[in-house]
């Protein structure tokens, strides 16, 4: 195997495929590469994909490498995180087998991963996932009294010029399937007119699904530029000392966001504003919820997850999956509707109008004049 293209680089897999293109290589440094990484490196058209790190560790059955292999794209992995000093972005270079290679040069090497190699690790993985889930439940109970507050206190959120009391509010994460269920919910949005959140990257889905975005939650670090200067209002997720990341890019786009100190993740925040403004019903989509999902987030735990569901849990839909659960089709009986509606509607106009009948008696009698009758 032998590819050439323009090398793009970045450690953060969600900010290279922003300017990623089928061309490219893409070389990036992700452990465990996740599901949705994968699948947004797939959307991109890129070939290869070469990884500084292990794609798979072992640590947990992760879905990302399989994605990428079985959809075609040659993945060359585990080749050191020396390759980001040899090569430099927007440099041609040359992919030959497991080589990564420069003016000719071998710049890196590693492990060209095939479907089957990364089916039996995937296999071999599944042996410690008990491990992990012990690890990851003994964290979340260590954790489970340092966040209780989130549960049994009174709590401040920010005030929104979004009138959430009694309506719904739809919130979207950037996770599993969360743009086919988000384009599923497109008749329930148009019907309900739901506060819309995006959390993070969830806002471009909102925006590439034709809406805009009423407000958008998050560190600000996977939002595009487009989604944060659509008019929503912008609450920036911020450390309990107040410490807010997200707040120095909202200052260079020249955009104002309000910061809110918590010890949580992003989609925690989404869900407790929406229930501490009184909404009266909150439609979730793409949130992480088992597992596999919060080992691919790099979560060690789910504290406040876990105890923000059980304090929002009478208002929530969960709509993970809800385009596998439903799908709008157009069947054989609905044409058949459609065109007998059509037929009644022209029968009830040539009825009613004499013009109208005057005019096909007219062409009945040039028909019957030209064949001679």
């Amino acid at each position: 195997m032998r590819h050439q293209g323009v090398a793009k680089l970045d450690k953060r897999t969600k900010d290279l495929v922003k300017r990623l293109g089928p061309e490219d290589v893409a070389i990036i440094d992700h452990v465990d590469m996740d599901r949705v990484s994968a699948e947004s490196l797939l959307a991109t058209g890129v070939e290869v994909v070469v990884n500084a790190s292990p794609s798979i560790s072992g640590a947990y059955p992760n879905l990302g490498p399989l994605l990428l292999t079985r959809g075609g794209v040659t993945l060359v992995d585990n080749v050191g995180e020396a390759i980001f000093d040899c090569v430099r972005e927007g440099e041609r270079i040359e992919v030959v087998g497991d080589e990564v290679r420069r003016n000719g040069d071998v710049c890196a090497s590693g492990e060209r991963l095939s479907v089957q190699e990364v089916e039996a690790r995937m296999e071999a993985a599944k042996a410690g996932i008990g491990e992990q889930l012990d690890r990851f439940a003994r964290n979340t109970i260590e954790y489970l009294e340092n966040e209780q507050a989130i549960l049994t206190d009174g709590m401040w959120v920010p005030e929104t010029k979004a009138d959430i009391h009694g309506r719904h509010v739809l919130i979207v994460v950037r996770g599993y399937d969360f743009k086919e269920d988000l384009d599923t919910l497109k008749p329930y949005i148009r019907e309900f007119r739901p506060v819309l959140v995006g959390v993070d990257g969830g806002a471009d889905a909102i925006v590439e699904s034709g809406f805009t975005p009423d407000i958008v939650v998050g560190d600000m670090d996977s939002v595009s530029d487009a989604a944060l200067r659509s008019g929503a209002e912008l609450i920036v997720h911020a450390y309990p000392d107040g410490r807010a990341p997200g707040l120095e890019r909202l200052e260079k786009l020249g955009v104002k966001g309000i910061t809110w100190p918590l010890a949580a993740t992003s989609e925690d925040l989404a869900l407790l504003l929406a229930w501490e403004s009184g909404a009266d019903l909150i439609v979730a989509v793409g949130t992480h919820a088992n597992l596999v999902e919060y080992l691919d987030k790099g979560r060690k735990g789910m504290a406040s997850t876990f105890l923000v569901r059980l304090k929002v849990g009478p208002k929530l839909v969960d709509a993970k999956g809800v385009n596998k659960l439903y799908r709008q089709a157009v069947g054989p009986a609905h044409l058949l509707l459609l065109v007998g509606g059509a037929l009644a509607a022209f029968t009830a106009i040539i009825l009613i109008s004499p013009s109208v009948r005057d005019f096909i008696e007219l062409v009945l009698l040039r028909a019957r004049t030209w064949m001679g009758f």
